[in-house]
């Protein structure tokens, strides 16, 4: 059985906004900067790095093993969450904005957690650990990469928020399992 999840007034606020302002420039822009926080896209840049770094200093393989195991359970997390939660997605309940550009996301009721969300959760949780300069080019990244999922009404801002803070709390728990962050 599932659990039913509601919008708040300030998620249908937004997306009244974002519907009546939007357009097809706007649309199509967030429609490939999205593509960056892609569980997809995410997961082959994680094996990537992963193979790369085999031949790289103790630290760097330790680093490069907890992205990659962080990076496959954030892309697989929301999937499970999905199926215990129903939320029809803000694309769903606008005429206004598919007039404006607006595409159709995902399954109708798959709004809540936003798995791209969790993903970048997950890895800007994990980029606390870089110098500051390359942690705040990677949260500034991953904000304009989960803004997207709100311009694109696949999400409201809520589910967003959620889907963030999931990831960081995921990043946490697996730092548990890879030892990433400790002292070695």
């Amino acid at each position: 059985m599932t659990m039913r999840v509601y919008p708040l007034p300030a998620d249908t606020a937004l997306a009244r906004v974002i519907a009546r302002n939007t357009g097809p420039v706007p649309e199509d822009v967030s429609s490939i900067i999205t593509w960056g926080a892609d569980g997809h896209v995410l997961t082959a840049l994680a094996v990537g790095w992963w193979l790369w770094s085999r031949s790289k200093p103790p630290a760097q393989r330790r680093a490069s093993d907890h992205v990659l195991l962080t990076t496959l359970a954030a892309v697989l997390l929301p999937h499970l969450l999905k199926t215990q939660f129903d939320q029809v997605r803000p694309d769903r309940r606008t005429v206004r904005g598919h007039l404006h550009g607006i595409p159709l996301s995902g399954k109708a009721l798959d709004a809540f957690p936003s798995g791209h969300a969790v993903h970048v959760g997950a890895l800007a949780s994990a980029a606390t650990e870089l110098p500051p300069a390359k942690r705040n080019l990677v949260w500034a990244v991953g904000a304009v990469l989960v803004s997207t999922r709100i311009v694109l009404l696949a999400h409201w801002a809520s589910d967003v928020i959620a889907g963030l803070a999931i990831g960081a709390v995921l990043e946490r728990l697996m730092r548990r399992l890879t030892g990433f962050g400790r002292s070695s």
